[in-house]
C-alpha cells in the first residue's frame, strides 16, 4: 500500500465566542470539526463547499498558519502538529500556499524580484546572484519575462499576479502546494489559463495539490479526488469522475444540480435547498445538514452520521445509507 504524502486525522479548529466586559467565553464556533483525509504523492485533492464551510481554515491549519485546536497532521512521515516554530519553518519549504487574492498576497512596496527572492533568502540561499537567477527562471516557467522582475505588483493584471503567486510557491521546490481558491478572483478566460499552467507544472515538477474552491466545474477540471465540506465536516469523498457521475449525499447532489451545463437542449432538475446555512456558533444537533435536507429522518436530528465507505474510494456521511435509510436514495448524473 502506498503511504500518503499527507495524512490528516481528526482535525478541529474552534474559535471562542466571548461576551461581556470580562470577555468570558460563552461558546465556540466550530469552523472545522473532526476532518480526516489523505493525499497521495502526485495527485490533486479538491475540497469544495459553500463560503464559511471551513475549507480555507483547513488549508491554513495544514501549514500551521492557524494552530489546530485538536487533531494530527502528518506530512512525509513528520507530525507537523508536534513541531516547534523553528522546525515548522524548515518544513514550509516543502509545503507552499497560493492565496485567493493575488494582489493582497503580494507586497505592493516590493519589486517582483524581491518578493520571489524572499522565500529563497529565508530558506538559506544567501547569494544574491543565485536568487536572481532562480527568480528569472521561474518567471519564465509561469509564462512571464525576466524583465518583469523589476516591476511592482500594481503593474500587472490579475492573471499575471496569480502567475507570480504560483512562481513564489515554486521557488523552494515544494512537494505539496495548497491552492486556496486560486482562480476565483480572475476572469473566466484567465481561469482556464491558470488552471492549465498548474496542471503543466504538476507534471513537470511532480507536484501534489490540495485545491480549495467553491466552483465545482473548476474542481472537476483539475482534481483526481474531491471532498465536499459542509459546516466544518467532510460529508462526501470520492474520485472526481465518480463524484460527478454518482453523488450520494443530498448536499452534493444539490450543489451539482446548480452547476450550469453549456447545452441549451439539456434539461435537468435543479434541487433548491430551503432555509439558510445554520449559525456555526449554534449548530443543529445530529446531522448538520438536516435543517435543509429533503430526506430528513428522525435519526438525523439526534445522531451525527459518520463518514463510511459505500464503494471503493467513495465515502459518505449520511443516515440514508445506513440501516435506517435503507439505501434507497435515487439520483441520475447528479440530479434527483
Amino acid at each position: 500500500m502506498i503511504k500518503p504524502l499527507l495524512k490528516v486525522d481528526g482535525l478541529k479548529k474552534y474559535f471562542p465566542v466571548k461576551k461581556g466586559l470580562l470577555a468570558r467565553t460563552v461558546g465556540h464556533v466550530k469552523a472545522v470539526d473532526d476532518v480526516s483525509f489523505y493525499v497521495n504523492k502526485g495527485e490533486t485533492l479538491g475540497i469544495v463547499g459553500e463560503s464559511g464551510c471551513g475549507k480555507s481554515t483547513t488549508g491554513r491549519m495544514l501549514l500551521r498558519l492557524l494552530e489546530p485546536t485538536e487533531g494530527k497532521v502528518e506530512f512525509d512521515g513528520k507530525d507537523l502538529t508536534s513541531l516547534s516554530s523553528g522546525e515548522m519553518r524548515k518544513v514550509r519549504s516543502d509545503i507552499q500556499m497560493v492565496f485567493q487574492d493575488p494582489y493582497a498576497s503580494l507586497n505592493p512596496r516590493h519589486t517582483i524580484e524581491k518578493i520571489l527572492g524572499e522565500p529563497l533568502l529565508v530558506h538559506g540561499v544567501k547569494s544574491a546572484k543565485e536568487r536572481r537567477r532562480k527568480v528569472h527562471e521561474f518567471l519564465k516557467v509561469v509564462g512571464l519575462n525576466a524583465d518583469h522582475a523589476k516591476r511592482y505588483p500594481h503593474q500587472f493584471s490579475g492573471g499575471q499576479r496569480q502567475r507570480i503567486g504560483i512562481a513564489r510557491a515554486l521557488m523552494t521546490n515544494p512537494k505539496l502546494i495548497i491552492a486556496d481558491e486560486p482562480v476565483s478572483a480572475l476572469d473566466v478566460s484567465i481561469q482556464a489559463q491558470v488552471l492549465n499552467l498548474m496542471q503543466d507544472l504538476q507534471k513537470e515538477y511532480n507536484l501534489t495539490y490540495i485545491f480549495i474552491a467553491h466552483d465545482l466545474g473548476v474542481v472537476r477540471h483539475i482534481s483526481d479526488r474531491v471532498g465536499v465540506m459542509y459546516l466544518g465536516k467532510i460529508v462526501e469523498m470520492a474520485e472526481s469522475e465518480t463524484m460527478y457521475a454518482n453523488p450520494l449525499h443530498p448536499y452534493t447532489q444539490a450543489l451539482l444540480s446548480a452547476v450550469p451545463v453549456p447545452d441549451p437542449d439539456f434539461e435537468k432538475k435543479e434541487i433548491l435547498l430551503e432555509g439558510d446555512i445554520p449559525n456555526p456558533a449554534d449548530p443543529p444537533t445530529g446531522c448538520m445538514f438536516h435543517t435543509r435536507c429533503p430526506y430528513k429522518m428522525d435519526i438525523c436530528t439526534t445522531v451525527i452520521p459518520q463518514l463510511q465507505e459505500m464503494d471503493k474510494g467513495h465515502s459518505v456521511a449520511c443516515h440514508l445509507y445506513g440501516e435506517e435509510g435503507g439505501n434507497d436514495i435515487k439520483n441520475d448524473g447528479g440530479v434527483l
